[in-house]
């Protein structure tokens, strides 16, 4: 069985759900190259939570967690994957000693998940598990926990990390042609350069980047993911990017694979 990659998905706004644009078009490609994994586990930004919790829902629900100015047919938009139970047991073994908590009715696969898995995989043929961001954690326990759940990569899982290097909704702008911000370029392309130098002690430690961390990270669920995915990364990996650029001048969409 090849190794699976571990992947982070800059999802974007949720209309990249039903979207056709440059990012969606490059996801789409992405799965063209990927080996066929028996499960996906995602890790997405809209899933955090106090404590670690993992979805056992046979069939989990598609959240709608956006506000109303989102237009009907993306509340309509329904993701169809079964889970898979076997992954359940499977991630709570290997993320001993974190006590991964079983949830059946308060989460299912949310936008920061589907928005990705709609290009990924469209026919929803492949099981998805979701895995929460315990919120009371330092980054460092995300990271350690992605290296635990690394095995998974061997056993035909795609770790799929959803959420925005860059994520400051506060300072987005809609404005058509605007320039993303110096600070939110500056940092999206120091995370850039971290990724490829494999320097994850300061990947970790973003908090510790200057000013355009703070900037761009002013609350850590977004990035999180990240750390998960590289956290499953082993030495001799590289890490590829699947497509970058910046929306709403303040919003990452680098989307990266580490492969086997």
């Amino acid at each position: 069985m090849p190794i699976m990659p571990s992947a982070f998905f800059g999802h974007g706004s949720p209309m990249n759900t039903i979207a056709r644009n440059a990012y969606t078009e490059s996801w789409r490609r992405y799965a063209g190259t990927l080996p066929v994994p028996r499960a996906i586990l995602a890790i997405s930004a809209h899933w955090y939570t106090p404590g670690t919790w993992i979805g056992v829902a046979r069939r989990p629900p598609t959240i709608h967690d956006f506000n109303s100015r989102f237009p009907p047919q993306l509340f309509e938009y329904v993701y169809p994957a079964q889970t898979d139970a076997e992954l359940v047991e499977r991630v709570i073994e290997l993320a001993q000693p974190v006590a991964v908590k079983r949830d059946a009715t308060s989460w299912g696969i949310d936008h920061g998940a589907y928005s990705i898995l709609a290009h990924l995989v469209p026919n929803a043929d492949i099981p998805v598990v979701m895995l929460s961001i315990d919120r009371t954690r330092p980054p460092r326990d995300h990271y350690e926990l992605g290296a635990r759940l690394a095995p998974l990569r061997g056993e035909g899982v795609l770790i799929m990390g959803s959420g925005n290097i860059v994520h400051n909704l506060e300072l987005s702008d809609a404005t058509p042609g605007a320039e993303p911000y110096i600070w939110a370029r500056r940092f999206d392309e120091l995370v850039h350069e971290l990724l490829a130098a494999g320097d994850h002690a300061a990947l970790v430690d973003y908090h510790r980047l200057g000013p355009d961390a703070r900037l761009s990270v002013p609350t850590p669920e977004h990035y999180l993911p990240l750390l998960y995915t590289i956290g499953a990364q082993r030495a001799g990996q590289a890490v590829t990017p699947i497509v970058e650029g910046l929306d709403f001048r303040s919003g990452s969409m680098l989307s990266v694979s580490i492969a086997g």
